[in-house]
């Protein structure tokens, strides 16, 4: 219509949508993965330093790493393999397997695959993946509560064996056949036998049931241990208790390593028969031990006592190690009533803080029993 300037034709929209930035894009395909692990946890990275199995590839990549900083005259850039606890052991429930009775079909993947070194993020009060024959047939002896057993296809039978698969059998257990490649997957690279036991949470006495429960012995004897953050030295620890006839471990709840499943395969299933407490404080948990007639000992190198001229080993003893590093701390070293120094004839500054615990434990037997 003359006069009319209005186009009907006319676009009054703007070609483009929304803008939108890769951000989103990328956010969403990373919904799930998780958070991306340090270097030194990444076992494809030459700066790899877990204590899981190394990679074939990424110790190629270390190899040559060294040799192109031994040409070029400079320190490698490399990890330390074995020096950073990396292995979980939780299964979690995710596993997938079938009853040992069925043969044939393929095992569904009922949970996300992780990757052999990535930790995993699971909660403290999720179950834990026993690993090892020792570890499952003592913890099966001592029937601790079980949620499903493990067994890789294949396996090297042996009378460990048979004797697992009959008690799970005898309990009820359900028996699960998994491929290697999957219990390889479930516990990250860990060591495991072919055999796995998920089992619930770790069950910590109470501190004054420990404690009663101890005093109800002939010569009580106890280890408290301060800030110790290698499970694997809290799993030896345990099966030195074990072994010596000592009555009980307690440690603090935080900063410390508790009773995981490198704690139990370490301890090669001791951790079944010795009662662990988690106190709060440490220092208050070892002077309710003085108040009720026990003499507090710290391990100290530079202890003021020589074990092997330790009086009080015959009567009721607390024994206390220290941490990895730093030793005993300064509030619960003045707590103690002695510091025992291990005597030592080579320059070693120091034991481990495991075998001090074990040296001083079997001092303290062979005490008892000879004097």
């Amino acid at each position: 219509m003359p006069g009319n300037s209005r186009n009907a034709s006319k676009r009054v929209t703007s070609k483009k949508g929304t803008a939108r930035g890769s951000g989103g894009k990328n956010r969403d395909s990373l919904k799930g993965r998780g958070k991306t692990l340090p270097a030194d946890e990444r076992p494809w990275h030459k700066g790899y330093s877990g204590t899981e199995k190394l990679p074939e590839k990424t110790a190629r990549k270390q190899d040559k790493e060294r040799r192109q900083a031994a040409a070029e005259g400079r320190a490698p850039k490399i990890g330390l393999p074995g020096s950073k606890d990396t292995t979980w052991g939780r299964g979690g429930g995710r596993a997938t397997g079938r009853p040992m009775q069925q043969r044939g079909g393929k095992l569904p993947n009922r949970g996300p695959r992780v990757a052999p070194g990535r930790k995993s993020n699971p909660t403290r009060e999720g179950p834990e993946l026993l690993l090892g024959r020792n570890p499952v047939v003592e913890a099966l002896r001592a029937a601790v509560p079980a949620t499903a057993l493990y067994v890789a296809q294949g396996i090297d039978i042996d009378d460990r064996v048979t004797e697992i698969v009959r008690t799970a059998g005898d309990k009820g257990i359900p028996i699960l056949e998994i491929s290697r490649n999957e219990l390889d997957r479930m516990t990250g690279g860990v060591l495991h036998q072919g055999i796995g036991l998920q089992v619930p949470p770790f069950a910590y006495e109470d501190f004054n049931d420990l404690l009663a429960a101890a005093l109800e012995q002939t010569a009580p004897l106890l280890v408290a241990l301060d800030g110790i953050t290698d499970p694997r030295n809290v799993g030896a620890v345990i099966r030195s208790v074990a072994a010596f006839g000592a009555h009980g471990v307690f440690m603090t709840e935080r900063r410390a390593a508790g009773i995981t499943a490198t704690a139990w395969r370490t301890s090669a299933g001791a951790a079944a028969r010795v009662p662990v407490s988690q106190v709060v404080n440490l220092t208050r948990a070892i002077k309710e031990a003085q108040k009720a007639g026990f003499t507090a000992i710290g391990l100290d190198a530079d202890g003021e006592t020589d074990l092997y001229e330790l009086e009080a080993a015959v009567g009721p003893l607390l024994v206390v190690v220290g941490s990895e590093g730093r030793g005993l701390s300064r509030l619960v070293g003045e707590t103690c009533d002695l510091r025992v120094r291990i005597p030592m004839s080579s320059d070693v500054e120091s034991l481990n803080a495991s075998v001090a615990a074990a040296v001083t434990l079997a001092e303290v037997t062979r005490r008892r029993l000879y004097e």
